[in-house]
């Protein structure tokens, strides 16, 4: 980690605008991770061209003035905005001087930072050995000199040498390690099922304020920082609801643009909380310049994750008033959103009534007069439903509140006559 402003690592940031996306933006988000990594984007290189070149990535001419450029700020560090070859890794280094680091070097080497459990560890490493895997052959010298150690870093640094048959072994064992882990996941989504408590799963953008939201609704303490990912392993905590019932509020990793197919491989275990969950709140920083961009990544990214018939309510972060809220873009739907600041604290109570009806919307009314055989019941309704009364009459127990569709067969035979009209 670099400590001061003086020994960041210089870098120059290298696009190509296909018109695929927004260029700018991607670039821009670039800045942010390099930043993140400790290292300084001090001016960027935008090249206009339909396809990559196979050999350079920018074309030739291109490639030759960004040597210059490398030379003239005394660059240390060069970024490229996409996935790199084995074969342009070598051609770029041949010619500028520097062996490139791509947009998933740099984020490998954010997550192995930030990985703190065993899982995201094994995670990690299995999205490092993939990457590695094809760029064995003719890349061993390019890849172990790469500026400022972006891409050796974490649990796979000591395998940057090992072959081609030794790297096949570690993904498979590390793919068994993490099918292990996906069980022990399904096992506690089963326990939670069974259990009856509700989750709410954060998601949305790297760095839109989820883990704040997260304190805020819960009173947790989850360590918050203003980098990108810096939550990478999931954080469960109880979240007490406004009628009384208690759900599981879970933070996710944050999501980025093109956000490379070997870390959705190798997270997707993680990332398939979202798909466990009863709601899911994705969480946007109304105050951002690619808030449209937010939005797209996010959907995109669960809809890769096949989250079905999953509710999903879109909360706007960082909006202190409702000036805030008249400024939203006029493209951006607020229908059904809900617009808080966890920092302030502006709107939290809004947002809990509104998981709270979405979180029973599949609830029916329960108001039945049980026999005293039944009286177990009691207990069904109030671990898996919502006792909201309990009253022991001379000829039952009469319970009000509401449950599941599921179960609701279990009251429908003692329903008092006119109930839930």
């Amino acid at each position: 980690m670099y400590e001061t402003e003086e020994t960041r690592p210089r870098a120059l940031a290298v696009a190509l605008d296909t018109g695929a996306y927004d260029a700018e933006a991607s670039l821009h988000e670039l800045a942010q991770l390099a930043d993140t990594a400790g290292i300084e984007v001090i001016c960027t290189a935008v090249q206009k061209k339909d396809t990559p070149d196979n050999a350079t990535f920018v074309g030739p001419g291109k490639l030759r003035e960004i040597a210059q450029l490398c030379q003239d700020e005394e660059i240390d560090v060069l970024l490229f905005d996409d996935e790199l070859s084995p074969m342009q890794i070598r051609n770029i280094e041949q010619v500028a001087g520097l062996a490139p680091v791509d947009r998933t070097m740099l984020i490998l080497d954010i997550f192995a930072r930030n990985a703190r459990t065993r899982e995201g560890a094994v995670q990690v490493e299995l999205a490092q050995q993939r990457y590695r895997l094809p760029r064995l052959a003719g890349a061993g010298v390019a890849m172990s000199r790469l500026g400022a150690g972006i891409g050796t870093r974490g649990p796979g640094e000591s395998k940057l040498e090992t072959d081609r048959r030794h790297i096949m072994r570690r993904i498979k064992y590390l793919q068994q390690d993490l099918r292990q882990i996906e069980a022990q996941r399904q096992t506690t989504h089963r326990t939670r099922q069974k259990s009856g408590i509700k989750t709410v799963a954060l998601v949305g953008y790297t760095n839109v304020g989820k883990s704040t939201l997260l304190n805020a609704l819960t009173g947790a303490e989850v360590l918050v920082e203003n980098k990108l990912f810096a939550t990478l392993d999931p954080t469960a905590r109880k979240l007490p609801l406004p009628d009384g019932t208690t759900a599981l509020l879970v933070d996710t990793v944050g999501f980025v643009s093109r956000l490379p197919h070997h870390l959705v491989q190798a997270f997707r275990s993680t990332l398939k909380e979202s798909a466990y969950a009863d709601l899911i709140l994705q969480v946007c920083d109304l105050q951002a310049d690619n808030l449209e961009l937010q939005l797209a990544t996010t959907r995109e990214t669960l809809e890769s994750l096949e989250i079905g018939e999953t509710p999903i309510l879109t909360v706007f972060n960082k909006c202190d008033n409702t000036k805030c809220i008249e400024s939203l873009p006029a493209g951006i739907s607020r229908e059904g959103a809900v617009f808080v600041s966890a920092r302030t604290g502006y709107n939290l109570d809004g947002l809990l009534q509104k998981i709270a009806e979405l979180l029973l919307a599949d609830y029916l009314p329960v108001d039945c007069l049980l026999p005293f055989s039944q009286a177990v019941l009691e207990n069904t309704l109030r671990e898996k439903g919502q006792l909201r009364q309990s009253e022991y009459l001379a000829d039952g127990i009469h319970l009000v509140g509401s449950c599941p569709q599921e179960i609701f067969y279990l009251f429908a035979p003692y329903q008092r006559e006119g109930a839930g009209e």
